[in-house]
């Protein structure tokens, strides 16, 4: 079942919110913890529940593989890996999938997401803000339920980008140190997860949001990419 608003309303079914992140990030450092909290404000369970994040750096220097992004789908103690998609506006996208069935929040409850990022040790010193939108997948098509606030957080790096790149530069190492283990709490006490098999089907890409209601995902782009830059897209405008 779909997880629609209230009638006459045009706020999202799932509030979503991002708490607890540091507000600073060493490029080389270890991982840092923030929550995703998902409120479903319907009177239906909301299943099939995907956080969407989107990273926009003031730089338009980071790159995918300088940004590690893992999350806790809450059925087993080892975090599931996020994939980076760059968009043409140099924003990087990450589904909350990797065959992932999707969050379960049932009726007034909330979802507690714990979610890890380490910066690789050859980022630029740089201003990042995250935002989480949330889609909820349905088959083929899937729904935009959510968006969260805006979390800022600096990148603390010894290197600025080079205004002439030298091509016979070094590239330093790029893998993060573990985790320091002072993380968020993973909020279960109010958290439920769903505990279907994953699926292998992804995400369905988001073309195109509605000017009303709650946007639909197009079923003919299930195949395609795991997201266009449509979701970016729409939140930056919104911070602009």
């Amino acid at each position: 079942p779909g997880c629609a608003a209230a009638p006459g309303t045009r706020d999202f079914p799932v509030t979503t919110r991002i708490r607890g992140g540091p507000d600073t990030y060493q490029a080389g450092g270890g991982f840092g913890s923030w929550v995703i909290d998902l409120t479903n404000t319907t009177a239906r369970p909301c299943t099939g529940i995907h956080p969407v994040v989107v990273l926009v750096d003031e730089r338009r220097k980071l790159t995918p593989e300088q940004s590690r992004l893992e999350f806790y789908d809450g059925a087993g103690p080892r975090p599931r890996p996020v994939r980076w998609e760059a968009t043409d506006q140099d924003e990087l996208v990450g589904a909350f999938d990797d065959g992932f069935p999707g969050f379960t929040v049932a009726p007034g409850r909330t979802v507690s997401v714990r979610v890890r990022l380490a910066i690789t040790s050859d980022a630029v010193r740089n201003e990042v803000t995250a935002n989480a939108a949330v889609v909820q997948r349905r088959g083929d098509d899937g729904d935009w339920v959510g968006q969260s606030d805006d979390y800022r957080f600096t990148i603390a790096a010894d290197r600025d980008p080079p205004t002439d790149p030298d091509p016979e530069r070094e590239t330093a190492d790029g893998d993060p140190e573990p985790e320091t283990g002072t993380g968020t709490s993973t909020g279960t006490g109010t958290s439920t997860t769903n505990p279907a098999t994953p699926r292998e089907d992804r995400l369905p890409a988001v073309e195109e949001l509605a000017a009303t209601g709650t946007p639909t995902l197009p079923a003919a782009l299930a195949a395609a990419l795991l997201l266009t830059g449509a979701v970016a897209l729409f939140l930056v405008r919104g911070r602009r």
